[in-house]
């Protein structure tokens, strides 16, 4: 039973979160064949971290899995080491040692800082978060540069541009390889939009677009397969819970922690994409917040294609509902917001050292 378990997890995270015609399976390179990867967590041991380093221990593309966080990761990395599995694990657990850390990644996934608690905003989020993800980031330049860089910090919608900010300011900025994961939002509304219409979720596909955080969180349902045809107020309930998904888990927790779980998988899940893509394997899509041209904002969450080099395609945002193209202008404002304000900080703190 254990077996079957473990099995049917590997073959959900060999799907793509948005999907494509084309199927993405790890099975297009092998242990033994696919090229020498290396995959940096930031935030090993956190309650993201240590799920997330679980499941990338399992992914047959990684051939070295580094941990890094202030404490605990030794245990992580010994724990998660004892996996048979292609990766070889190494813990840190002192800032010093955070350029070995790094130095030769492929991928580094930054989970790190604190989680969303009852009552807390995404203000008390960025207060704690923006600090840490700037220290982190200028490491990354530093010693990584060509990594691709998945961030799960929250509020993402502000600490993708800080990390941009600061890549910049090292003269070491690509947008091709910044991502702001969003995939936990694709998931939310597939496995929604299953339920509602009687569906098996594992073939559906949604593109969420827009930011990562309330309204701006933005599912297009109208572009759901296959199309359940659902009514409006069912759309709009769905919207309205991918949108609050994850202050559902905050408020199930009843304080004792908030999405960490899903939020793990959706992690694997985006990070293997990268990884295939750098592997050259075609047709890989998935929605992230990229730095983007296709609205007014700098930074926008859509699909893209990724590939050897990052951000291989920015796509469009297709035809929209009435009731989408009032909820991407309601939710503009609020995005450009949040963008500004992780901009700003980086500027502050540049003038203040």
């Amino acid at each position: 039973m254990r077996t079957q378990l473990f099995r049917s997890a590997q073959n959900a995270l060999k799907k793509s979160s948005y999907g494509s015609a084309t199927p993405l399976s790890t099975r297009a390179f092998s242990s033994s064949s696919s090229p020498e990867r290396k995959v940096t967590i930031l935030g090993a041991a956190g309650g993201i971290g240590q799920p997330l380093s679980l499941l990338m221990k399992t992914n047959p593309l990684v051939s070295t899995l580094s941990l890094f966080d202030l404490a605990g990761t030794p245990g992580v990395a010994a724990d998660v080491s004892h996996i048979p599995t292609r990766a070889q694990v190494i813990g840190y657990d002192k800032y010093d040692d955070l350029d070995k850390a790094l130095e030769g990644s492929d991928v580094v996934i930054i989970p790190a800082g604190v989680p969303r608690k009852p009552g807390m905003t995404r203000d008390d989020l960025f207060a704690i978060n923006a600090g840490i993800v700037k220290g982190l980031v200028e490491r990354i330049a530093k010693y990584c540069p060509n990594a691709l860089i998945n961030m799960i910090s929250n509020p993402v919608n502000s600490t993708v541009p800080i990390a941009a900010e600061v890549l910049k300011n090292a003269g070491a900025y690509d947008p091709k390889r910044l991502f702001g994961v969003t995939t936990l939002d694709v998931l939310r509304a597939k496995a929604f939009y299953a339920q509602v219409a009687g569906i098996r979720p594992e073939g559906v596909l949604v593109p969420v677009v827009g930011g990562h955080a309330g309204k701006t969180i933005l599912p297009l349902f109208s572009q759901a397969t296959p199309q359940a045809n659902l009514a409006g107020r069912d759309i709009e309930g769905l919207t309205r819970r991918t949108q609050d998904g994850g202050t559902e888990v905050v408020n199930a927790k009843a304080g004792k922690g908030s999405a960490t779980l899903s939020m793990a998988f959706a992690g694997a899940v985006f990070a293997d994409a990268c990884l295939k893509g750098l592997n050259g394997v075609p047709d890989v899509v998935e929605c992230s917040y990229v730095q983007s041209d296709i609205t007014e904002l700098p930074f926008f969450a859509s699909k893209v294609r990724l590939g050897k080099n990052g951000v291989e395609e920015i796509m469009g945002l297709g035809s929209l509902s009435e009731y989408e193209t009032k909820a991407l202008e309601k939710l503009i404002p609020e995005l450009k917001e949040s963008i500004d304000k992780g901009i700003e900080f980086v500027k502050n703190a540049s003038a203040k050292e």
